[in-house]
């Protein structure tokens, strides 16, 4: 028999039956994280004299040169061999001969599977946390450069109240400081080793469970053998948390996309970010933050496919799980990739003060403020609103805006209205007067930006 684990068969597998079972199209991304796994197995057998030293040595040697084949681009895997296990094991025992298959003592593809995938993702979460971090280093930079440029804060896609563009924007910043405390924290459990829990009881051969986990930089053990080669719920956590990621940036692109706008002209994106019709030739179409936002659902649809995978599966581990690879593939791909392409895109946008500008002064963004104003002069902010209300209604029927009125038109409605009013109205001193902590008022947004920037640089290690 050519399969690795024919003994027990009579006849070839089904060439269909192969084709349709077979991973390694997808798993030979683990196949560094394989070697990696492998290195601190034969290690251990070693040392815990369960195979002979030199035996221990030909095989790390072995391994070495298939990592290096790897590296080169000099490996062609095979779908005969279903897996890049039984592809790598194939490989080594094709180079240092029979002492090879002593690789495979004392552990399953089950728990060597789940060694790979915890390796492979710890490091993925961190590299994703890194382009979180220079994201947020081009928030934070436009933000500097933006702490007095106003525009209009919307709900409901409406126009509510004068805010700082860098309080906008700081939003985001904040967005992806709780995306990276969600990583950080879920590395917690994406480092514990399943190494050694076998198929799914354990061995009967004297493993040091914890040695290898110290080799692999792992924190924990699995304390539940059948646990260890069943557990894909880190995974599930790292689709939800990149599900998540995914929501801030498709939020943060659905407004790139928007602000470009003819309608708004509050950004231009770069010329290298955009491109055009095939038609009509004044076009410049934002396509990246447009597929930013659209690459969303396939990442939400990953989440949905593994969970669906996950919820009728009895212990241990199922073939079923064979399914939770191209899903977490394909996410860190998209993830990856988007991450890169919105640090320098909002880096490189140009912002539109003036356009910004004339959209807050010709709106009734300002109208809590004058309520906020008759309170300050003693009257009940449910009779102020009302009072406002009548205002806006009165001005929109003369075609005026706010500060268009007279102080005359004003008393109309109150006394207590007074010269001061119109200073008040101001979109500068209507998003300055907005001190209260967290809030949009030029000092506060000064003080946020000086929080941020400590949080950021602080937290980037010195090279």
């Amino acid at each position: 028999m050519t399969k690795l684990w024919g003994g027990r068969f009579t006849k070839e597998t089904n060439k269909l039956v192969e084709e349709f079972t077979a991973s390694i199209e997808f798993d030979k991304e683990l196949a560094l994280e394989d070697i990696q796994g492998s290195m601190a197995h034969v290690q251990m057998l070693s040392d815990c004299n369960i195979i002979p030293k030199d035996d221990a040595k030909t095989i790390q040697h072995g391994l070495q040169v298939i990592q290096n084949k790897i590296n080169a681009g000099d490996v062609e895997f095979s779908v005969a061999h279903e897996d890049i296990h039984m592809n790598i094991e194939k490989l080594l025992i094709d180079e240092i001969g029979p002492v090879g298959g002593k690789l495979h003592t004392g552990r399953s593809r089950n728990d060597q599977v789940a060694t790979d995938m915890h390796l492979y993702l710890k490091k993925q979460t961190e590299m994703i946390i890194s382009l979180l971090t220079e994201v947020q280093s081009s928030i934070l930079i436009k933000s500097k450069e933006n702490v007095q440029t106003i525009l209009p804060g919307y709900t409901h896609l409406q126009r509510a109240q004068p805010v700082s563009f860098a309080h906008h924007l700081m939003a985001y910043f904040w967005m992806f400081e709780r995306d990276k405390e969600r990583l950080q924290d879920s590395l917690k459990r994406i480092n514990w080793s399943p190494l050694g829990a076998g198929a799914l009881a354990g061995t009967t051969f004297p493993i040091d469970r914890a040695q290898t986990a110290s080799l692999l930089g792992f924190d924990k053990i699995y304390p539940n053998s059948m646990d260890a080669v069943s557990d894909r719920d880190f995974i599930v956590e790292f689709l939800s948390h990149a599900s998540l990621i995914m929501t801030h940036i498709s939020r943060l692109s659905e407004e790139m996309v928007i602000w470009s706008s003819q309608e708004f002209q509050f950004i231009e994106l770069d010329d290298s970010f955009c491109t055009g019709s095939s038609i009509m030739p004044q076009k410049k179409n934002p396509d990246v933050p447009e597929l930013l936002r659209a690459k969303t659902g396939r990442v939400y649809g990953n989440l949905v496919g593994l969970l669906t995978v996950l919820k009728g599966l009895p212990l241990a581990y199922n073939k079923d799980m064979q399914e939770d690879k191209e899903g977490m593939f394909d996410t860190v791909k998209t993830l990856v990739g988007s991450l890169k392409l919105l640090a320098p895109m909002i880096h490189t946008m140009t912002v539109n003060e003036t356009k910004m500008y004339e959209a807050v002064s010709k709106d009734f963004s300002n109208a809590t403020d004058i309520a906020d104003y008759l309170v300050t002069k003693g009257l009940p902010f449910r009779q102020a609103h009302e009072i406002i209300g009548k205002i806006v209604l009165y001005a929109i029927n003369q075609d005026k805006y706010l500060l268009g009125l007279t102080l005359d038109e004003y008393k109309e409605f109150s006394p207590l209205f007074a010269e001061d009013i119109f200073k008040l109205l101001q979109p500068k001193h209507v998003v300055g007067a907005k001190k209260s902590e967290g809030g949009t008022s030029f000092e506060q947004v000064e003080s946020q930006l000086a929080l941020a920037e400590k949080l950021l640089y602080d937290a980037v290690p010195s090279s």
